[in-house]
């Protein structure tokens, strides 16, 4: 394990904060440039019965998902990249999971949610800012189901 210098850490945080917040300024700008931001974009994803169904959700997920992938294999191609990332001592990778019954109820209740509201968390958060009732209304719902999840089932974990 390398150590850093007192100096270097304080540093070190702060770039990968601002590293974050800038993903996060990103991600939120192309919410909204695609128009995920609008309730009736996702509603119209999630009707795929009325014969008026969008595809534009599945467009943007698909760009997603490929950018990710391209960067990926630049960082695992990458000499530097590949041993170590910028702002950690390890990558992170997700642990394997069983699908269990606590996955599969809680998708239900997201995929629900999501149904019932027309947002997705991310771009309620985004959308949440133009204040709009509804969506500070599911914005402080989702901050209180955070809430209820660590005061009870998240302390196991």
């Amino acid at each position: 394990m390398t150590t850093s210098t007192p100096t270097s850490e304080p540093a070190v945080r702060r770039a990968s904060v601002v590293v974050a917040a800038l993903a996060g300024a990103v991600f939120g700008l192309g919410l909204v440039l695609s128009g995920m931001t609008q309730q009736e974009k996702v509603l119209g994803f999630l009707d795929v019965a009325s014969g008026e169904w969008d595809p534009s959700l599945a467009f943007v997920m698909v760009g997603a998902i490929g950018v990710h992938g391209l960067l990926r294999r630049v960082i695992a191609a990458h000499p530097r990249w590949s041993r170590r990332p910028l702002f950690a001592e390890t990558y992170q990778e997700p642990a394997k999971t069983p699908v269990d019954r606590r996955l599969v109820v809680g998708a239900a209740i997201f995929g629900v949610g999501w149904g019932l509201a027309g947002v997705c968390p991310g771009p309620a958060l985004v959308s949440s800012s133009s204040l709009a009732p509804t969506l500070v209304l599911f914005a402080v719902g989702l901050l209180a189901g955070f809430g209820v999840y660590a005061a009870t089932l998240g302390r196991g974990r």
